[in-house]
């Protein structure tokens, strides 16, 4: 957990909001704060198993944690992850593909904001 909790709190300079133990005083969990948002990087103990449906290989967890940012962020983004040894997988228009430290794919978009939202 200390290792996903520093990949995304370097990444986006995010403040520790709390930490979290088990009654054996294991951490459980480390939350970051994202602006009115909390990223909540949780321990798990157990092997996600394949699922059935149409992304077939996916096991359980997370697909994809996809990050709204701003246009003129995504290249500073880009380095900060490949000055880490963390390549971009792929790219669309608006949006930059790589993997943090456990394999997650992890998306940075600035896809406009639907009409609702602006």
């Amino acid at each position: 957990m200390e290792t996903v909790a520093n990949f995304y709190r370097e990444l986006f300079d995010l403040p520790e909001l709390e930490r979290h133990t088990e009654s054996d005083g294991a951490l459980r969990s480390i939350w970051l704060d994202m602006g009115g948002t909390i990223l909540m990087v949780e321990r798990t103990t157990g092997v996600g198993e394949p699922i059935d449906g149409p992304i077939n290989g996916i096991g359980k967890g997370p697909f994809l944690l996809a990050f709204k940012i701003a246009t003129d962020e995504r290249k500073a983004l880009e380095r900060k992850l490949q000055m880490r040894g963390i390549s971009i997988e792929s790219r669309t228009s608006f949006t930059s593909y790589a993997r943090d430290p456990e394999g997650n794919k992890v998306a940075l978009c600035h896809y406009p904001a639907p009409e609702r939202d602006r």
